[in-house]
Order: C-alpha cells, then sequence, then structure tokens
C-alpha cells in the first residue's frame, strides 16, 4: 500500500479536514496518476452530508479528476508516465454484461464501482480525488488531449458527460433548437456542448440574472420561466429539452415546448417525485427520458469533441483549504460554474 494525502470528511455532515489514505499497489492492468485538479460535484456535496444511501466514513469524495501517468502496471498497454489522463464516476465493472460490452459499463448488471464511497469487488472502498494520488484499473481511465488544460478538463469527467450523453443519444446538431433547463454546474456544459453540436440553443432560468452569461456562452435566447407569458411564448419550439436542476418541475408545462416528437431529458435528480399528465406525451409522440453519465468510451469521445471544439468547463480554482467554503457557496448557488481544487495544495 502507498500513502497519500487527502481531504475526507470523517462523519455524515462533518467539515472536510487533512488526512492520509492508503492507495492499492500495482495491479498488473493499473495506473497510477498524479492528481493535479479535482472538480467539485454537487453529488459531493450530498454524499458528504449522508443525503444519499449507503454513504461509509471517512469519506474522500470527488469523481472529477484530471492528472498525469506516474507509473502502470506491468500489462498496461495504452498509457505511460507522463500521459494527461482523466478519471469520471466510475473505477470498475464487471466487463462481462451486455452493457460493459456494449461500452455502456454504467448500466453493468452487477453494479458499476463507483469512484468513491463504493465498495469494490475485492470488499475494498473507494476514495476519490480529493487527494494527491489515485491508482485505477486502465480501462477506467481516459486521455485528456492537449488541447485542452487539466484544470477545465477535470469537471468534463462528469458534468461534461452527464451533459454530452443525452445530446449525442438524442442527435442534437444543426438545425436542431435544445432548451437547456438552468444555467449551473450541469447547465452550462449543456449550453457550450449543444452549440458546439450545432445547436439553437434557449436557456429556461427562473429569472434572468444570468441572461449575460448564458448568451456569452453561445445561447441565442433566454427566458425566465418564473414569467407566466414564456411557456406561451416557447409552445412547440424545441426538438430536446435538456433539464440539469434538481428540483421538481411542473412537466406537463415543460413538455409543451416541445415539437412533435421531442424529448425532454432529465439528467437532474431531485429528491422529490414529479408527476406529468399522460396526454402531454399522447399528444405530440413526445418523449419523457433520462440519461446517466455515459460510458468510457463515450466519454473518450466527449472529451475529444471538447478539445476539437475549444469546450471546457467555466471553473474558479481553489486551494484545498477553501473546499468547506465552496460546498457553502455551491448550496448557496454562489458559483460561475464549477469549483476546481488545485490538488498541489493537499497536505496532511
Amino acid at each position: 500500500m502507498a500513502v497519500t494525502n487527502a481531504y475526507a470528511v470523517s462523519h455524515a455532515g462533518g467539515r472536510l479536514a487533512p488526512t492520509t489514505i492508503e492507495r492499492r499497489e500495482l495491479r498488473p492492468d493499473d495506473i497510477r496518476i498524479d492528481i493535479a485538479y479535482a472538480g467539485i460535484c454537487h453529488s459531493d456535496i450530498h454524499q458528504a452530508k449522508g443525503e444519499w444511501a449507503g454513504a461509509f466514513f471517512p469519506m474522500v469524495p470527488g469523481h472529477e479528476i484530471a492528472g498525469t501517468v506516474s507509473a502502470v502496471g506491468a500489462a498496461v498497454t495504452k498509457y505511460q508516465v507522463g500521459d494527461r489522463v482523466g478519471v469520471g464516476c466510475m473505477v470498475n465493472s464487471c466487463g462481462e454484461c451486455e452493457y460493459c460490452r456494449a461500452g455502456t459499463e454504467q448500466f453493468c448488471v452487477k453494479g458499476n464501482v463507483q469512484t468513491y464511497n463504493a465498495v469494490d469487488y475485492d470488499g475494498t472502498h473507494t476514495y476519490g480525488g480529493y487527494s494527491q494520488q489515485v491508482v485505477v484499473k486502465e480501462a477506467f481511465v481516459c486521455r485528456i488531449p492537449d488541447g485542452i488544460g487539466l484544470d477545465v478538463a477535470a469537471p468534463l469527467l462528469c458534468a461534461g458527460i452527464t451533459t454530452y450523453s443525452p445530446l449525442h443519444h438524442w442527435g442534437v446538431g444543426p438545425g436542431k433548437k435544445v432548451a437547456v433547463v438552468g444555467l449551473g454546474g450541469l447547465g452550462h456544459m449543456g449550453v457550450k456542448i449543444a452549440v458546439a453540436l450545432g445547436a439553437e440553443v434557449t436557456v429556461l432560468s427562473q429569472s434572468l440574472k444570468k441572461q449575460e452569461d448564458g448568451l456569452r456562452l453561445g445561447a441565442k435566447d433566454y427566458y425566465a420561466t418564473g414569467d407566466e407569458s414564456t411557456f406561451e411564448t416557447l409552445a412547440g419550439r424545441f426538438d430536446v429539452i435538456l433539464n440539469t436542476v434538481a428540483a421538481p418541475l411542473p412537466i406537463d408545462s415543460y413538455l409543451s415546448l416541445l415539437r412533435v416528437g421531442g424529448a425532454m431529458v432529465n439528467v437532474g435528480a431531485p429528491p422529490e417525485a414529479m408527476s406529468y399528465n399522460a396526454f402531454s406525451l399522447l399528444g405530440g409522440n413526445k418523449v419523457l427520458a433520462g440519461s446517466m453519465i455515459g460510458g468510457i468510451a463515450e466519454t473518450q469521445q466527449m472529451l475529444d469533441f471538447c478539445a476539437e471544439h475549444g469546450v471546457g468547463a467555466e471553473i474558479e480554482v481553489i486551494g484545498a483549504d477553501e473546499i468547506n467554503a465552496a460546498y457553502d457557496r455551491v448550496e448557496n448557488s454562489d458559483v460561475r460554474y464549477r469549483f476546481v481544487i488545485d490538488v498541489s495544495t493537499i497536505a496532511a
């Protein structure tokens, strides 16, 4: 085992503090990564607070990891020391079920192993990217192209793939009209990627306070959903609605904005149930769907696409001693649009 410095939370709702953790010795198919940057995802906060089932402590969050390879196992063929790489939400799966064979490891029948707060198949607990090093199976590592900085690439390993995958799946491209609901950590990536795909993008937000940002990121229009006239004005306009918010919405109102055959895709995860009227779907062959991250191959495709089109996250880089304050700011929607930890500041 190798000891590395990290930041961990010792109990549900506690504050993160410096500590040390052990990483396994390299197996033949492992690579060791010296982490440069780790993004802060809102799900990190939910899990650190114990708001999702199955939390164990101490917990080292972080599944938006970017760094460089510092060592490789004897059987590794894809990477070598010095390569720029990233790790997202998964670090293992069975590799044998129909979904793993299809490259959609997130749907592994046995259950994919999450990057942190999970139990790997050998019974060990996983620890995330708020640490100086991580050891990961080669098959769950992606290459970060030279055309994108490691700092702005880190959030792509979650926020990027979470929005790219449904946009790609539902055929977003030139001639398509897309609405992105919410302009936060996920929403701002949804806007950037949809624009890069060639779509005409509209932001739907509670208010107009981020309108200038939305237009700067490439959106053509920006509407406040708090204005009662918005839904009448935009009725039947969109091919795809990407819902990134983690709060319940009036689904019927949003479905009314879809064209015939359009799809509303949810990537936000509100804790409350949402309901809808069946006729809101039946009347226009509409689809209400969900999407969860993407497989490793699609994540690599997303990184290559973002590098080619100059797409990276809008970030605020912080030191490790600012993590707790950053958590508070995320909960107060006081970030534009992703905090990224400079891991060189982590020390025990």
